[in-house]
C-alpha cells in the first residue's frame, strides 16, 4: 500500500516542470498568474502533512492529494475557459457612396446637383443625403441641409456670384455616413448664357384659323438665358392691349383674345431678344364668319325639264376662300325648299328632271370653311314647265320570215356502252315550226316501249337507253319533220359485255 502510494507523491514534482510553459501564459492578463499563486501553497501544504500518516491511511487520500495538485496543473485551462463569450454581433456597415453626382444647372446665385442612390443601403435603409460645399482654397466644409432629404437633386440656394465651391454629397443611415461623392472640379457660380431661340409649335406654322366670337388662347415656348425680353408686334406696330393680352415667363409667352373679331385677323411678330442676340417668328392668324350671299341670280334658259342659272361669287366672302354653292328649288304647289345642286364650284348650273305642269322657284348659298351663308340669292322670275301633249307612235317593225326546215346543229355520235349500264344519244336541231322528233333503231321506229325515253329541251334531242344488253346494239336514227322538210342523222351503238 505505502509503495503504491509513494509513486503518486511522486507524480506532482515531475508536473511542475511540465507546467514550465508558463512563458506563454505571461502574454495573458497579469490577473491570471496572480491566481495561480494563491494555489500553489495551498497545494503544497497538502501533500506535506499527508506523507507520514500515509501508511496507516487508506489509498483514499491519495486521490486527494492527487485532486489538489490538479487544479494547479488545470490552472492555465480555466482562463482559456472565460475568454470563450459569445461573439459580439457585426457592426451594421455604413451605405456605400452615392452615384453619378453631376451638375444640372448653374445660375449666377445658385446650382442644381444631381446623383444617384447608393449601391449598397444597408439594411436599416437610407435617412437621406447631406450636402457640403467648401470654398475653393479652403479645408472648411460646411452642411448646407439641416436635415437629411430622400431626393436625388437639390438646388443651392443664395451664393455669391463668381466665387467657386467644392460640393460633396453624403449618403446617410442608421448605420453611419458614407464616403462623400465629390465633384472632381470646383463648381464656378455664374449664370451660363444660352441663345435665344423660339420654339413655334407645329399647329401655329401655318395659318391659325378661328371663327368670330371664339377665344384665342396660344402658348408659345422659347429658350434662353439669361431671362429673354419678348416683344409682340402687329404689321411693325405695338399690339392693341384692348384686344390682345400678352402674358410672359422664363419659358413662354402666352397670347390671349377673349372674342376674336375679323379685325384681330393679321400677321403678328413676336421677337425673344437677349443682349442683341435675338430670334423671331411670326403667327398668321385669320378669323372667318360666314360668307355673304351670292349676287345677281338669274335665270337664263327654259327648255323641256331643265333650267339652266347664273349668278356672281359674293360682295363678302366671310374672309375665307368660297369652296362652292348649294342651290335649292321649291315648286308653288308644296312651297318648301330641296336641295337640287350641293358644292357647286362655278357660278352657273342646270337643273334638271323638273316636272311637267309645275313652276319652281330657285335660290343660291354660298359656302366657305365656315358653313353656308345665312342669306341665300333669290332668283326674281320662276320657270314653269308647259305640259304638252303627246301622241305615241310606235315604231314600225318590218315583219320576218322565221319560217325554216329542220337542220341538225349537232349529229349523233357513235358510242360504245357496256352492258347493264345506262347510255344517252344525243343532238340538237332547229326550225320553224317546232319539227317532230323520231327515233329509230335499225330503221324500225321505237315508239312506246318504257326501255327507251326521248325528251327534246330547246333544240336539244335525248335518247336513254336503260340497262342496255347486247340486242340493244345497232344504228340509231334520229328524224326531225315539219311542214317545210324533215332532216335525220344516225349513229352505231355498240353494246359491250361485262368484263369478269
Amino acid at each position: 500500500m505505502t509503495g503504491k502510494t509513494a509513486p503518486p507523491a511522486a507524480d506532482p514534482a515531475p508536473a511542475a516542470p511540465k507546467e514550465e510553459p508558463a512563458p506563454a501564459q505571461k502574454e495573458e492578463p497579469a490577473p491570471a498568474p496572480k491566481e495561480e499563486a494563491t494555489p500553489a501553497p495551498a497545494a503544497e501544504e497538502t501533500p506535506a502533512p499527508e506523507q507520514p500518516p500515509a501508511p496507516t491511511d487508506n489509498s483514499a487520500p491519495v486521490p486527494t492529494a492527487e485532486a489538489t495538485p490538479a487544479p494547479k496543473e488545470g490552472s492555465p485551462a480555466p482562463p482559456a475557459e472565460p475568454p470563450a463569450p459569445e461573439p459580439e454581433k457585426p457592426k451594421a456597415e455604413p451605405p456605400s457612396s452615392p452615384l453619378s453626382l453631376a451638375v444640372e444647372e448653374v445660375s449666377e446665385n445658385s446650382v442644381t446637383l444631381t446623383w444617384k442612390a447608393p449601391e449598397k443601403t444597408g439594411r436599416s435603409g437610407l435617412d437621406g443625403y447631406v450636402v457640403e460645399i467648401c470654398k475653393d482654397g479652403s479645408t472648411d466644409w460646411a452642411e448646407v441641409n439641416k436635415e437629411p432629404f430622400l431626393s436625388t437633386r437639390y438646388t443651392i440656394q443664395d451664393l455669391s456670384s463668381g466665387e467657386k465651391l467644392h460640393v460633396r454629397v453624403k449618403a446617410v443611415s442608421a448605420s453611419g455616413t458614407s464616403v462623400p461623392a465629390t465633384l472632381e472640379q470646383p463648381v464656378l457660380i455664374r449664370e451660363i448664357t444660352q441663345l435665344p431661340r423660339i420654339r413655334m409649335p407645329r399647329h401655329l406654322r401655318q395659318t391659325y384659323v378661328r371663327r368670330v366670337g371664339d377665344a384665342v388662347n396660344l402658348m408659345i415656348p422659347f429658350q434662353g438665358k439669361p431671362q429673354p425680353q419678348v416683344v409682340w408686334t402687329k404689321n411693325d406696330q405695338p399690339l392693341d392691349t384692348s384686344r390682345v393680352n400678352i402674358r410672359n415667363t422664363d419659358k413662354d409667352t402666352i397670347f390671349f383674345i377673349r372674342e376674336a373679331q375679323r379685325g384681330d385677323s393679321g400677321k403678328y411678330q413676336l421677337a425673344v431678344k437677349i443682349n442683341g442676340a435675338e430670334d423671331k417668328a411670326i403667327l398668321d392668324i385669320r378669323v372667318i364668319e360666314p360668307p355673304g350671299p351670292p349676287q345677281n341670280l338669274k335665270l337664263v334658259d327654259i327648255w323641256g325639264f331643265n333650267v339652266a342659272l347664273e349668278w356672281s361669287p359674293p360682295a363678302d366672302n366671310g374672309n375665307s376662300e368660297i369652296k362652292g354653292y348649294t342651290v335649292q328649288k321649291s315648286d308653288k304647289k308644296s312651297g318648301k325648299w330641296f336641295t337640287a345642286l350641293e358644292r357647286c364650284t362655278r357660278t352657273s348650273c342646270t337643273i334638271s328632271d323638273l316636272i311637267m305642269g309645275n313652276t319652281y322657284s330657285f335660290r343660291v348659298f354660298a359656302e366657305n370653311a365656315c358653313g353656308l351663308s345665312e342669306k341665300a340669292a333669290v332668283a326674281s322670275g320662276v320657270a314653269h314647265i308647259e305640259k304638252k301633249k303627246t301622241v305615241y307612235q310606235p315604231e314600225k317593225i318590218p315583219e320576218r320570215d322565221m319560217m325554216e326546215p329542220p337542220k341538225f346543229t349537232q349529229p349523233l355520235t357513235d358510242r360504245a356502252t357496256t352492258r347493264g349500264y345506262n347510255t344517252h344519244l344525243f343532238c340538237s336541231v332547229r326550225g320553224f315550226p317546232q319539227p317532230k322528233i323520231i327515233w329509230m333503231k335499225n330503221q324500225m321506229e321505237i315508239r312506246e316501249d318504257p326501255k327507251y325515253i326521248a325528251l327534246i329541251d330547246q333544240g336539244v334531242c335525248s335518247l336513254e337507253i336503260r340497262k342496255p344488253g347486247p340486242f340493244d346494239g345497232g344504228v340509231y336514227t334520229c328524224k326531225a319533220v315539219n311542214p317545210l322538210g324533215e332532216a335525220s342523222v344516225d349513229c352505231k351503238l355498240d353494246v359491250k359485255s361485262t368484263i369478269c
